[in-house]
């Protein structure tokens, strides 16, 4: 039974022994370019994919919340709204939700209690923001049952509260606001400063493939976070915000008075976000060779001046980008240390990049690599399980 719907539903009547009200889900993401500067206040260029998290829910009458995933079938997390205590790390999964709901119930919100059963197919681990699939289908949820009529918008910066609040993860707006927020067919160029968002058409002619390395991605929290403080160190020293307000030749002239690890994590993050506005453009005009050009660049800037990429991604960008060239772009995707890699490449060379990661990776790495042929896929939504 591989359609997560029907799943949800099954899982919902063994746990709780009725029927759900309804459905929700929310996609997974991958960022085409944009990397480590939505917590800068910058622009990145995700698009929402169709790998989902899918919760079946039923409405009840008191503020509490059950919830079981089919990944632990028979343990019900237990919580009631506004009394979700300290983050226990024991019970994994269940703290994004229950960091939504503590912030909801920080920001003055009332919701009343749900049965939730939760089911995806978000590869976990891998980068694909499975965690912001999660807290937004559960979002979108409560706000739709308890009739909040929270935006879109505001029900990603919800989440994001409840994930850098409770669960502690100093994440950006990125991952929330693409899922809450995808639609078909396009890439979302968002600038995190203001929160506007414009959507830009990805062409018919290209595959969206992404590689999960199968790299285990040990020390994503410690590291980010780390990466987070050194770009707060870099701001503060320049007495703005965020590295947003940071001029490229400033940082040039400061070179002499900031770390030579500060200084590099500042320059990735302020050459990475003219990158991003160039790509969208490039994209947007179907100019593939000079998106291929950015991409690289991008991957080069993540690799040399942000250190976040690991031995076996770089040989997976070296591999496809030697089968397409300039008739496509490819680079490490997510927080890094490990995780995937996005490509944009020329439909007839689909094949070929498929090949010649089945035939070097695993030569090259020990490692046998996950291929994922992926479409942009729209937002959070209630659904119907027949259309799902």
């Amino acid at each position: 039974m591989s359609n997560p719907a029907l799943r949800a539903n099954k899982l919902f009547v063994q746990t709780f022994g009725t029927t759900a009200d309804d459905l929700y889900l929310a996609p997974g993401r991958v960022n085409l370019i944009g990397e480590h500067t939505d917590y800068n206040d910058g622009f990145v260029l995700p698009a929402a994919i169709n790998f989902h998290t899918v919760l079946a829910v039923k409405r009840r009458d008191d503020d509490l919340y059950r919830a079981v995933s089919d990944a632990f079938p028979g343990e019900i997390k237990e919580w009631t709204f506004g009394q979700e205590g300290t983050m226990d790390p024991d019970d994994g999964w269940v703290n994004y939700l229950k960091g939504f709901t503590a912030a909801m119930a920080a920001s003055g919100l009332t919701a009343k209690g749900l049965d939730i059963s939760v089911v995806g197919n978000v590869p976990l681990g891998a980068g694909l923001s499975s965690s912001a699939a999660l807290e937004v289908a559960f979002g979108t949820a409560v706000n739709d049952c308890s009739q909040l009529r929270l935006s879109p918008l505001a029900v990603a910066q919800m989440a994001q509260r409840g994930e850098n609040q409770y669960v502690g993860c100093a994440c950006g707006i990125m991952d929330q606001m693409i899922s809450a927020l995808g639609e078909q067919d396009h890439a979302l160029l968002i600038d995190c400063e203001d929160l506007d968002s414009e959507p830009v058409h990805i062409p018919d002619s290209l595959s969206l493939i992404i590689v999960n390395s199968n790299v285990q991605r040990g020390l994503v929290n410690s590291e980010y976070n780390l990466r987070r403080e050194q770009c707060e160190e870099v701001a503060a020293h320049f007495e703005v915000e965020s590295l947003r307000h940071v001029e490229l030749c400033q940082l040039e002239a400061a070179k002499s008075d900031l770390s030579d690890v500060c200084y590099r994590r500042a320059r990735h993050v302020l050459t990475e976000n003219r990158r991003t506005q160039h790509a969208s453009h490039a994209l947007e005009a179907g100019n593939i060779s000079k998106l291929s050009d950015l991409m690289a660049q991008s991957h080069a800037s993540m690799r040399d001046d942000f250190e976040i990429t690991v031995p076996e991604i770089d040989t997976l960008v070296e591999i496809i980008s030697q089968v397409i060239g300039e008739r496509g772009g490819v680079r490490m995707t997510g927080g890094g240390f490990g995780g995937c890699i996005v490509a944009l490449v020329d439909h007839a060379l689909t094949d070929a990049v498929v090949e010649a990661i089945e035939s070097q990776y695993a030569t090259k790495t020990g490692l046998e690599a996950t291929v994922y042929l992926c479409s942009a896929s729209a937002g959070a939504t209630r659904v119907n399980e027949e259309v799902y």
